[in-house]
């Protein structure tokens, strides 16, 4: 209970919009990686890659995800379960799904090479910026952001976060890949530079923006 009342004291209207800007930018950051088609974030690529074996949409999937991963997050790291990670697991992926429909369905938008560069690199900043703003808000982190912690806490330090999340994000390639293959779905439309610089950066790059936004 006393939990409880601590973190209500924290839910202020600052951090409230502190959380919903972050998740709001990840959301662009997604879309911004899926209309580079320079491949998409690590747990993007994992789910897209899933989804499209399943034919399942992808923002009704990454929604499951998310609730099998925080029920393993409730037992093992509940002090980082909040309003912002109900937030974030409902709305990333639908927010996502609304601009990409938008900009290919709505605008007929179909970007050459500069434009595609420009949103990837639009997006690689999106994406650790909004992880960043909505982790100093303390009220909650997305289910997958937990997993970086968790390992970090679980080896008391030794697996730093940075190195924690790139692990987790190199591991989701990997699936994301498999399931792309076994569905005989377009691999470019979910794996590329774009991956693989968020899979190797996107950890430190949120340290990077944790740090500035702790000052």
């Amino acid at each position: 209970m006393e939990a409880l009342r601590t973190y209500l004291r924290r839910l202020t209207p600052a951090r409230v919009r502190r959380m919903c800007l972050g998740v709001l930018f990840i959301g662009i950051a997604v879309a911004c990686y899926r209309l580079s088609l320079f491949g998409v974030d690590a747990f993007t690529c994992m789910n897209l890659g899933v989804s499209g074996f399943l034919h399942v949409g992808f923002g009704t999937w990454q929604l499951l995800v998310n609730l099998c991963i925080l029920a393993v997050v409730f037992f093992l790291g509940r002090e980082n379960i909040g309003l912002g990670t109900v937030v974030n697991m409902v709305f990333v992926g639908y927010i996502a799904d609304l601009l990409c429909w938008l900009a290919l369905e709505v605008l007929g938008l179909h970007a050459g090479l500069p434009g595609r560069i420009a949103f990837l690199a639009v997006g690689s900043l999106f994406a650790a910026l909004g992880c960043a703003l909505y982790m100093a808000a303390e009220l909650g982190v997305s289910p997958y952001d937990s997993v970086a912690i968790l390992l970090e806490k679980q080896t008391k330090g030794k697996l730093p976060f940075r190195t924690a999340r790139v692990l987790s994000d190199v591991t989701c390639v990997v699936i994301g890949v498999a399931f792309c293959l076994l569905g005989k779905n377009e691999l470019r439309e979910i794996v590329g530079l774009g991956t693989i610089l968020n899979a190797l950066f996107n950890g430190p790059l949120i340290q990077f923006f944790r740090g500035l936004l702790d000052r």
